[in-house]
């Protein structure tokens, strides 16, 4: 195991002495180290400047400064021009036999389009091969502490968490094609280090913005209203990039543009405004009619735009983190070929497959909604309240409806 906390570190060495957490914070106690110290280096890499903690940590470890970075995966600046000088003999120290697998689980569930798998990720990635799959989207748990199916740890600490992520992150990097895409969604606090990991083999691509004003406030810390969806590509590029458009943002009072276009107005898209980085009209699926499960549930919405923008027909798609089955339920929809699993409970995503309706409801309307810079609704209230619409620019009007058109034939060839 990696270590990215020096928490997790100390817990480690106590173990391997046979001694008690107790016992551990005892040690600290007698050098004048108050326990509360050392539990807050539970969540973070810092390592204590102070002279008195340091030392006490040297000899608790029973390390040297140094033998502390490396333990914890940094080697600092001074040391890095011996490290790759020596690179080769370092390599032969670590090497081991490539890990294989020869493991065959069974398909819980098929369809024309995908296959559904109920087991661990990693599992299923080692027998799967290489560059196998076009687009990956993985929604892990978030390390919060809940409670889910069992089998599901939520509450592992963080050199336990990132060295899971690592490995699963390593699997997909390897079934990945050349010019594919991986979309991770994740706290902030978890995708700075799932970006810098990832960034050491791919491409970066982007990182995304999901507002979501739902969590609570905490104290002394910026109150949370987004989560983070990084992206990546293998190579220098990625094969697939499907603009997505959006509805202009207005009030739902009067139908006023949010942001003012000035002169720009006549330039404006009639069929939307490009995606930006920051999604602001994704919303969490709380009420209970449109949940598939008692956990929490992502959109029909979000996966749509996912795929819809980094994938084609016939691309196939892995998402290691089956919960509800949005992923696959939007991929067959899109007429993408899908491979998925989840350790937890597949019946709710099998049942979900057999009985397509109400996703296809939603996707309907999430594609309805993007082929309009003012949609039906909020042009008619903006004519009422003498706002600007895009028939008083009537340049290429004939132009916009022939493409709207063609959206329409291309989103009724997927139902």
């Amino acid at each position: 195991m990696q270590f990215f906390s020096l928490f997790d570190l100390l817990s480690y060495t106590a173990k391997e002495k046979d001694i008690t957490v107790e016992e551990m914070f005892s040690f600290f106690h007698s050098k004048k180290i108050k326990k509360a110290s050392i539990l807050e280096l539970q969540q973070t890499s810092y390592i204590p400047d102070d002279v008195v903690f340091r030392e006490a940590i040297c000899e608790f470890l029973d390390m040297n400064d140094l033998e502390i970075n490396i333990a914890m995966g940094h080697i600092p600046q001074k040391f890095r021009k011996s490290y790759f000088d020596n690179v080769k003999k370092i390599a032969s120290i670590l090497s081991s036999e490539v890990q294989t697998s020869d493991f065959n689980l069974p398909c819980f569930f098929e369809t024309d389009l995908g296959r559904l798998y109920n087991g661990d990720c990693l599992d299923v990635m080692r027998s799967l091969p290489k560059e196998c799959v076009d687009l990956i989207f993985a929604d892990p748990p978030f390390n919060l502490g809940k409670t889910y199916d069992p089998g599901i740890n939520d509450n592992a600490s963080m050199s336990q968490y990132l060295s899971w992520t690592f490995e699963w992150l390593d699997e997909c990097t390897r079934i990945l094609k050349p010019g594919g895409q991986i979309y991770i969604y994740n706290l902030p606090k978890w995708c700075i280090y799932i970006a810098s990991h990832l960034q050491e083999t791919l491409t970066f691509w982007d990182w995304i913005a999901v507002d979501m004003k739902y969590s609570l406030p905490i104290q002394s810390r910026l109150y949370p209203a987004h989560y983070a969806l990084v992206s990546f590509v293998k190579g220098t590029r990625a094969h697939t990039f499907n603009n997505q458009r959006i509805p202009l943002q207005t009030c739902r009072h009067c139908g006023g543009e949010i942001k003012d276009y000035g002169g720009y107005k006549a330039k404006m898209n009639p069929l939307g405004v490009n995606v930006s980085d920051v999604w602001t009209d994704i919303y969490p699926v709380r009420h209970k009619s449109s949940k598939n499960r008692k956990y929490n549930e992502l959109s029909v919405k979000l996966l749509n735009r996912i795929i819809s923008m980094s994938s084609n027909e016939g691309d196939t798609i892995f998402d290691p983190f089956g919960g509800s089955g949005t992923t696959y339920a939007v991929a067959q929809l899109l007429n993408r070929k899908w491979i998925g699993c989840e350790l937890g409970d597949c019946e709710i995503i099998r049942n979900r497959l057999q009985h397509l309706s109400r996703d296809k409801e939603q996707l309907n309307k999430a594609q309805e909604e993007a082929k309009y810079l003012f949609p039906p609704k909020v042009e008619e209230l903006r004519k009422q309240n003498g706002f600007w619409i895009c028939s008083d620019f009537s340049k290429t009007s004939e132009d916009f409806e022939n493409e709207r058109m063609v959206l329409n034939i291309n989103a009724n060839s997927n139902k």
